[in-house]
């Protein structure tokens, strides 16, 4: 592990883990002539306002960061949501007000999206069309959903008894899909693309036992690291019911060895069908 300290930046001395962007630490402005006390009365509105205006701004963002949020999302994902914290009270919001994370995502969504749509034949059309999918529908789409799901779920029932006036940002449960999405899509588009044509889409028991045991530890990392997120948050309880959704995931994979059923097999048709059909 200590060949990923090269990445990190300086440690807090605060909270005693890596590392602290520079939209976090506590400087007088942030280079928009409004200083962290201020931002702190910022509407939601405001907020996603400055998010949004940064977008393009690539040389304010802090992508070194961001590549340590990624690589920790794989190897200890709670230190991801320590720096969470520390946002909180530098900042006063718990989401991102940085959108380095966003565009570097959206690279490895394009990187591996390329290798996939390469490995499946599907041509440079159905390549475009794989891609558009893929970060439309699977990311952002499927990501609009359940983070407006759990943000209502965990504003409606899951907040402390009785209220400290605070509630979930809809920014941060967006924060916390793309923090558990990154694992996924990783496993599921890229560290399992080598084997795809010459081990898992096969008409075998260990074919099926590969391929979706990737798929297990895929939505592992997406259970785990969603539940890490709210958890995190002070005023929320009964977080752990959070997990439950992984019993129903492990009883899937043994149902999809007993009864022949192949996900990436699956998955892989239904893409071509996507491209090639529609």
């Amino acid at each position: 592990m200590s060949g990923y300290g090269k990445f990190s930046p300086p440690t807090s001395p605060t909270l005693g883990h890596p590392p602290l962007s520079p939209f976090l630490k506590g400087a007088s402005s942030n280079g928009s002539g409004i200083t962290p006390k201020r931002e702190s009365h910022l509407s939601a509105t405001a907020k996603r306002q400055k998010y949004f205006r940064r977008l393009f701004k690539f040389k304010q963002m802090d992508f070194e960061y961001a590549f340590w949020q990624m690589i920790y999302l794989f190897i200890s994902p709670q230190k991801v949501y320590r720096n969470f914290q520390y946002r909180k009270q530098t900042k006063d919001q718990w989401a991102r007000d940085d959108p380095a994370f966003l565009v570097l995502l959206t690279f490895w969504l394009c990187a591996s999206s390329i290798g996939f749509a390469v490995s499946l034949s599907l041509g440079v059309v159905g390549g475009i069309k794989f891609l558009l999918w893929v970060i439309f529908v699977d990311c952002i789409g499927v990501g609009l959903i359940i983070a407006t799901l759990f943000w209502f779920l965990t504003n409606r029932y899951m907040l402390v008894n009785p209220p400290r006036g605070q509630d979930v940002e809809w920014g941060y449960a967006f924060d916390v899909h793309l923090n558990a999405f990154f694992p996924l899509l990783m496993i599921l588009h890229f560290f399992q693309l080598p084997f795809l044509n010459y081990v898992i889409n096969k008409d075998m028991f260990f074919s099926r036992f590969f391929g979706n045991t990737f798929w297990l530890v895929a939505l592992g990392y997406y259970v785990y690291i969603t539940f890490l997120g709210y958890s995190a948050l002070p005023y929320l309880k009964n977080t752990r019911t959070l997990l439950f959704p992984m019993s129903g995931v492990i009883l899937i994979y043994v149902l999809s060895l007993i009864l022949n059923w192949n996900f990436s097999w699956l998955l892989s048709d239904f893409y071509h069908y996507r491209v090639m059909f529609r």
